[in-house]
């Protein structure tokens, strides 16, 4: 869920072409201090007969090290991440991979309305194909929002796969505040000039923004997804997990990072859970610092063998 001020100020910049690589050497500071980023590579994948766009930076690794797919939230897409992929390689060492899903950013059109298993559809549909495509044998997944919640189905289903999760601002069932975030939001987008702005990261396509939003808005009130919760694929999880959330959180209240971390326990040790004081839904974007030294702290204490 992205709020409707996180879509103003920033123009996406859009690249096209079959299996296109875009880019410039980068530079990004991690701790006060300037690192070489290599080159984001955007290139067009097909899978099952869609174009999804992908997003790489610094990989394959010269290090060796696992690396992290970007899963987006509700209203989201590669460029509205901005710059915290690049500043997470430049803080973590490990290479970044984002992807605008099916019918957002600017991936084809979703053929169809959204499913009330989209969330732990999108293992199967795009995650696991993309990691294939990749050669991508294990990936550490960090998911803002309800990219948290796929992020978590995604490793339960698939254990093998996934070395470790990272949620931010994730939801973990359906729960009051998160409604009336959403109904907040909904009157807000009646505003001709937010949904405009919303276009502006799928496409420039009006009738696809109008598709992302009625697929969050329209799916998160409907009766049929009231007892969604990822409560059976938490107890499935066998890899560590850190859920990251602010206490401002509009979506989401401390019962969704608490929950995340304390029910997987079919790995030794419990999950992990930060809470970021005074911070709101998007915290790799108001405190991007914290989250950065937070995220990187998590990654060296379980792979620090790389």
């Amino acid at each position: 869920m992205t709020e409707a001020n996180d879509i103003k100020d920033h123009n996406p910049n859009l690249h096209h072409g079959q299996e296109h690589q875009v880019v410039t050497q980068g530079m990004a500071v991690a701790n006060g201090i300037e690192t070489s980023v290599s080159s984001r590579n955007d290139r067009h994948v097909d899978i099952g007969g869609h174009r999804i766009i992908v997003s790489a930076w610094n990989y394959p690794a010269q290090n060796g090290r696992i690396p992290i797919v970007f899963l987006h939230d509700s209203l989201g897409a590669i460029d509205l991440w901005r710059d915290f992929p690049a500043q997470s390689v430049a803080y973590s060492g490990h290479p970044v991979i984002a992807y605008d899903r099916a019918g957002f950013g600017r991936s084809d059109p979703h053929p169809s309305k959204l499913g009330h298993d989209f969330v732990r559809d999108e293992a199967c549909s795009s995650l696991l194909p993309l990691m294939n495509h990749f050669g991508i044998e294990k990936a550490i997944l960090f998911g803002h929002s309800v990219g948290g919640g796929m992020a978590i189905s995604a490793a339960a289903q698939f254990p093998n796969r996934i070395a470790a999760v990272i949620t931010e601002s994730a939801q973990a069932f359906v729960e009051d505040r998160t409604l009336e975030g959403i109904r907040a939001a909904k009157k807000n987008f009646a505003d001709p000039e937010q949904l405009a702005r919303l276009a502006r990261y799928h496409g420039n396509d009006l009738k696809k923004a109008q598709w992302v939003l009625d697929a969050w808005t329209e799916t998160w009130l409907s009766p049929e997804f009231a007892n969604w919760s990822l409560e059976e694929d938490l107890r499935k999880l066998q890899c560590p997990v850190l859920a990251m959330h602010g206490d401002r959180d509009e979506f989401g209240s401390e019962q969704h990072p608490k929950m995340i971390a304390s029910l997987p326990s079919a790995f030794e040790g419990p999950g992990e859970y930060v809470m970021f004081e005074g911070c709101g839904h998007v915290p790799h974007r108001e405190k991007p610092e914290l989250v950065l030294e937070t995220v990187a702290d998590f990654l060296r204490r379980h792979f620090q063998e790389q």
